[in-house]
């Protein structure tokens, strides 16, 4: 969950508040980092099964997950979580993410701490977590690799060659912040997609389906999470 029109230094921490004294607010961007409803509920609902990976792990020897806004870290333990539950064994995951305001590491575990079966997960992280510009990589073990970028998606991801077998669109909302869903960064986002990759993500923003469109995606609306009528999801063509 990153960028706004200001300019930051890479590494700069995030400001956060608290609703309920558990859940995670952006000021800044006048948002929760995570739903209301349920983040682990709503990452299960929009990012695992959005990109369809319980069906498509079974079947592949490496992973790549490409993920906009790191926020909490919350995606990336539920993505390892549900793929040592579901790859075959000695399958590689690598995630990249990418995020302007990383937390501090007391911050992350407090947000992390309503799911106690990611407790060991969560320590993991917060334990690696050291944000410096401009990049972070934590092996968590032989098979699983993380690598957060600090700073501007708009600049950084253009600099870094990979491509992502799926995508995790998580910044904060398009209204709210409005350069992570620009048309540039979204047309840079399929050309990191592999040949029949995937995105998704909650929003449904008319301007934000429009975009992926003519990057080249094609794209689908799903039921949303919690109650929200519709997000998308999308593929790019083998």
């Amino acid at each position: 969950m990153t960028d706004d029109k200001r300019q930051s230094a890479p590494g700069e921490s995030a400001s956060l508040d608290w609703i309920d004294a558990s859940i995670p607010y952006s000021p800044r961007f006048g948002d929760t980092y995570y739903s209301k409803a349920g983040g682990l509920a709503e990452t299960d609902h929009v990012f695992i099964a959005g990109n369809s990976l319980p069906a498509r792990w079974p079947a592949m020897r490496e992973c790549t997950i490409g993920e906009l806004g790191f926020g909490t870290g919350l995606n990336f333990l539920v993505t390892v979580y549900r793929w040592r539950e579901i790859a075959p064994p000695g399958a590689k995951l690598h995630f990249v993410s990418f995020e302007l305001y990383p937390l501090a590491p007391a911050e992350m575990t407090k947000a992390l701490s309503r799911w106690p079966e990611l407790n060991t997960l969560a320590q993991q992280l917060a334990e690696a977590w050291r944000p410096e510009p401009e990049t972070l990589n934590v092996a968590f073990d032989a098979n699983v690799e993380l690598t957060v970028f600090l700073g501007d998606a708009n600049a950084l991801l253009p600099r870094h060659e990979f491509e992502a077998d799926a995508w995790y669109l998580d910044g904060f909302a398009p209204s709210r912040n409005p350069q992570l869903w620009s048309a540039r960064i979204l047309s840079s986002i399929f050309a990191h997609t592999k040949p029949g990759g995937t995105f998704a993500t909650y929003t449904a923003a008319g301007q934000v389906r429009r975009d992926l469109q003519a990057a080249g995606f094609s794209v689908e609306r799903r039921p949303g999470f919690a109650g929200k009528r519709e997000m998308l999801t999308g593929r790019r063509s083998a």
